[in-house]
């Protein structure tokens, strides 16, 4: 068991953020994907959550984005630029030994 809690734990600046981007990711769908069921500015709480905790993503992403996307689809575009980061950030560290690599087999 110490050999599973080390991997977490001594990985720890790694396993953060990567969760961090999963959440992140996982959101914008889920707010994408209530928006076809939800009238915009509904007053369901999980929706509105959805919004505000991805909100700080979805402005810029608009900025950037060509007006030929309609705009209820910018929260799948922000999921695609999360996870360019995400693989971005995998390959940075993967690159400076930083991440859990697996024990050879025998």
């Amino acid at each position: 068991m110490t050999g599973q809690s080390d991997i977490w734990w001594s990985y720890l600046y790694f396993h953060l953020p990567n969760y961090a981007f999963s959440v992140l990711f996982y959101t914008l769908f889920g707010r994408f994907l209530l928006g076809i069921v939800v009238p915009a500015g509904s007053s369901n709480y999980i929706y509105r959550w959805f919004c505000r905790l991805t909100d700080w993503l979805v402005r810029p992403v608009d900025r950037i984005t060509p007006r030929m996307i309609p705009r209820a689809f910018l929260p799948p575009v922000a999921a695609f630029w999360v996870i360019v980061a995400r693989v971005l950030f995998f390959m940075a560290m993967f690159q400076a030994g930083l991440t859990p690599r697996l024990a050879p087999g025998g």
